[in-house]
């Protein structure tokens, strides 16, 4: 038999489970249900290595061997033969959520489980084994121990935060199981030393694992069970004036109905369409970790090929081969199945935008428009006005050939105004600025706001043919108008707005293009044709080589490669089971019935034609069903309780790891992309916001170093938060084909902003030129006086006179001949808080006893615990905030 020895990342504590290897075509598995200790199990294994020996004191190959060393469990898997495990043996750390850890699959190993002596042969085991391990393991599937990814942020915070009093129920019905290793991060209760650790049913929509994992499902301990998902995950690093703001990009691909491009058009019986992908931006302030005192934002969007029975057909071998509409819907059936599940994971309003052409001279594409305008037309009938489906329809590739309309600004316009019904998820209360001096913007904006925050309610489903390069770019928009109220409800900004051109929007567009890439690789077979400097008319001319490239590589992998790839797909999710005395998957003409349930058999239960909703789901509209605290909800959860310092709830250990030797170059938020490192053009005097616009031919090549630009050099110094609003997305054009315009707003926007100083290179005393456009009183709120005393100003001529002579220092090109200059530098009187200050002992000065509560208070409000401000607190503010902005 096999033994499988499970640890906990400590590796304090551990779990074993038996696999018995006589059963030629059974799994059996056997689960102890207890927790060892390090020494129980080095005891354990011992006396199963000495039993299993064939002489007394013989050390050979017949004990106890290591037969492979992995970091989790696939599942397990039978085609004709015996049962296989497969188990995950590399992994990659590829993104970090609060501290939980996400992995990607870098290699997995297939271990046969029945013996030699009981293994009873087939000939086409191989062949199906082939197939089976043609769905690439290493590409693009991701898990995470402690985070449950198949869930939305949103969803794992607001079980995090339900009633204590419902908790308390649930604990008493899970008393009985032993302590659990992976378990989320806990709930203090009120008082006492109690934790309580919260762990969800997965999503099985998004689950890719679900039925290679279902043989062991209800027989093991649940910390064996690792899900995994398919699709993209990247995370970068954006610093803002050094703190560090991590920008997440989640897609997790639907595992129904999933399959190739051309092979998996439209939807199936159950209203899951093809191409369904789920994509989460998720950004928090890296500074404070834990999931209940730091601060997190997400906004998630989906796109999804169009709802309808239709197909293409490609035995014509044309590069788009005509569409057709299989089955005649007159009540938008599947339609209505599709929508429903979106009112359940979302809720309302959900936003169709439709990007497929409009306008064509042979009806092509607009067969799909006509017919999803008349299903969302005839569902909108029932549903309540308030939480009816909005349709936007936009023919991208028209807006694109014309030379009048800038693409991008027609998508920021209908992305601003998604943005607005929607809402975004962020877990902590408006800050006191936004609502002492709010936003516009900020007002109108839709969602639910709750006490701990806003939550999304609804959600953006975007499409076209394909769903890869012109929703990507679509996406992508969307995405970054959500990104600045993001970036604007954590403090980070003081306008909901960023453009183009800035080091924050570089960066999520890399982001984004890789994941429009890779979700195309897995459905397209190749990648983005079209990106978002082709749309922007910025892509160089090489970029059209590429294109064409893409698009017949494209063409090639859907004329001869996606066939394959269906029959592997199926496979591996369990569409196709083989079995003896049926055809095999590679002998079905096609696997239409496998994907279409009601073609084998009809249901006895109908759909009202009508009342197409799930009961319950309008009852809590805008809010998503699933979210919601009722008794349906709370059967998916498992809720234990721990003692507060107990070691599998202690976060800090979980990623901190004070046990292992950690090396930095090893670290991985040292490792990943960083806006600062790989954004920032390395110029000296440039400003390090990540909000300000770079030309685009600022290269890393040094603004400072040409001389003959030295002169007229102009320092500007802004922060991110008390900088006036940059120019309106539509001033500021995002097509830069008219190059001197944009330099002109450009200069605009300088001079708008900040104070210009002239910096020469003489050792004169620096002047300051006369177009000084703000008085002190404007900037500063104070009015200097004008004529200061005279010891002041003796003190600033010593200063002035030390700053000269160091600068002819460093340049050499004066020494100091005067005994009168030497003077005046030497007896200088040193001013240092240090009591006791020279080179050989420095006595550090002593802390107040109001710095000391000043300090302890900061320590606690990073803790989460704030302390609550006084009148002089408010009054001060408010001066502040007076004399700034008003």
């Amino acid at each position: 038999r096999y033994f499988l020895v499970g640890s906990n990342p400590a590796e304090t504590k551990y779990r074993v489970l038996k696999i018995d290897r006589t059963e030629p075509k059974d799994l059996v598995v056997i689960d102890d249900k207890h927790v060892y200790t390090q020494q129980e199990v080095r005891e354990l294994l011992g006396r199963l290595d000495l039993g299993n020996r064939t002489k007394i004191g013989q050390k050979g190959s017949s004990g106890l061997s290591r037969a492979v060393s992995a970091f989790g469990i696939v599942g397990f898997v039978r085609f004709l033969e015996g049962y296989y495990i497969v188990l995950i043996t590399k992994r990659r750390k590829m993104a970090d959520i609060g501290g939980h850890a996400i992995y990607k699959i870098e290699d997995t190993n297939m271990i046969y489980i029945p013996n030699d002596s009981v293994r009873v042969t087939h000939p086409d085991e191989a062949r199906y084994l082939r197939i089976f391990q043609n769905v690439d393991l290493s590409s693009n599937f991701y898990f995470s121990y402690s985070y449950d990814l198949s869930h939305s942020l949103q969803y794992n915070l607001t079980i995090l935060r339900m009633p204590l009093e419902t908790l308390k129920t649930e604990t008493t019905q899970t008393r009985q199981e032993s302590f659990d290793i992976f378990e989320d991060e806990g709930l203090s209760t009120q008082g006492g030393s109690g934790v309580f650790g919260v762990c969800s049913k997965p999503y099985e929509k998004y689950v890719w694992n679900g039925k290679l994992l279902e043989a062991v499902r209800n027989t093991v301990h649940r910390d064996w069970l690792l899900y995994i998902i398919h699709g993209f995950c990247g995370q970068s690093k954006l610093l803002i004036y050094g703190r560090p703001i991590y920008v997440t990009l989640i897609a997790r691909r639907s595992s129904k109905f999933a399959g190739t491009r051309f092979l998996k058009r439209g939807s199936n019986c159950e209203g899951d369409v093809a191409n369904e992908v789920e994509t989460e931006q998720i950004l928090y302030d890296a500074s404070v970790m834990s999931f209940s005192a730091g601060s997190y934002s997400s906004y998630v969007q989906v796109r999804g090929s169009v709802p309808l029975y239709w197909s293409q057909d490609i035995s014509t071998m044309m590069p788009k081969p005509p569409i057709t509409l299989d089955q005649a819907d007159p009540f938008a059936h599947v339609a209505a199945l599709h929508f429903d599940q979106m009112l359940q994971r979302f809720g309302s309003p959900i936003i169709i935008l439709n990007l497929v052409k409009e306008r064509e001279k042979r009806k092509h594409e607009r067969i799909l428009s006509e017919e999803l305008v008349a299903a969302v037309t005839y569902l909108n009938q029932f549903l309540p006005p308030e939480h009816a489906i909005i349709y936007i329809p936009w023919d991208m590739a028209k807006y694109t050939k014309s030379k009048l309309c800038n693409v991008l600004d027609r998508l920021n316009v209908i992305a601003e105004s998604v943005v607005k019904k929607t809402g975004f998820f962020v877990n902590r209360p408006d800050s006191y600025c936004s609502i002492l001096r709010p936003d516009e913007k900020w007002n109108e904006l839709g969602g639910c706001v709750v006490s701990t925050g806003r939550l999304q309610t609804g959600v953006l489903r975007t499409n076209c043919v394909d769903c890869l390069d012109r929703t990507n770019t679509a996406q992508f928009m969307v995405g970054k108008c959500a990104l600045a109220y993001q970036l604007y409800s954590l403090g980070l900004i003081d306008k909901p707005n960023l453009q183009f051109d800035t080091d924050a929007v570089r960066l999520f567009e890399e982001l984004y293009e890789d994941h429009g890439d890779t979700l195309s690789l897995q459905y397209g077979g190749s990648q983005l044709v079209h990106r978002v400097k082709t749309y922007r008319k910025i892509a160089p001319w090489t970029q059209h080589s590429k294109d064409i490239m893409q698009t017949l590589s494209r063409y090639y992998s859907n004329a001869f490669s996606d066939a394959d790839r269906q029959d592997s797909i199926n496979l591996f999710l369990g569409v196709f089971k083989p079995s003896e005395g049926k055809p095999h998957l590679w002998e079905l003409p096609t696997d239409f019935y496998l994907h279409h349930k009601n073609t084998l058999g009809l249901s006895q239960t109908r759909q009202s034609y009508t009342y197409w909703w799930t009961a319950g789901v309008l009852k809590y509209l805008p809010l998503p069903f699933d979210e919601v605290t009722s008794a349906e909800n709370r059967r998916k959860l498992t809720v234990k309780k721990f003692h507060k310092y107990e070691e599998e709830i202690d976060i800090h250990n979980e990623f901190f790891r004070p046990y292992e030797l950690s090396s930095f170059d090893e670290t991985f938020c040292l490792a990943m992309t960083n806006s600062t490192r790989d954004f920032m053009p390395k110029n000296v005097g440039i400003d390090p916001s990540p909000f300000t616009v770079r030309k685009p031919d600022e290269t890393g090549k040094s603004v400072l170093g040409n001389k003959n630009n030295r002169e007229e050099t102009v320092l500007q110094r802004k922060t991110a938060a008390s900088a006036p609003p940059p120019p309106s997305e539509e001033a500021v054009s995002s097509s830069s084909e008219d190059d001197s315009g944009t330099d002109k707003e450009d200069e605009g926007a300088v001079s708008q902003r900040s104070t210009p100083v002239k910096v020469t290179d003489t050792g004169d005393s620096t002047k300051i030129t006369e177009n000084v456009v703000q008085s002190t009183k404007d900037v500063y709120g104070v009015n200097l006086s004008d004529i200061p005393s005279e010891d002041d100003l003796a003190i600033y001529s010593r200063f002035v006179q030390l700053g000269q002579s160091q600068h002819k220092q460093d340049k050499g090109s004066q020494q100091f001949s005067s005994k009168h200059n030497l003077d005046r530098v030497i007896n200088l009187v040193p001013i240092s808080s240090f009591s006791q200050d020279n080179i050989y002992e420095v006595q550090p000065p002593r802390a107040d006893r109001k710095s000391i509560e000043i300090f302890h208070a900061h320590i606690q409000a990073g803790r989460g615990n704030m302390q609550p401000l006084g009148k002089d607190d408010f009054l001060m503010y408010r001066e502040y905030i007076r004399n700034r902005y008003m």
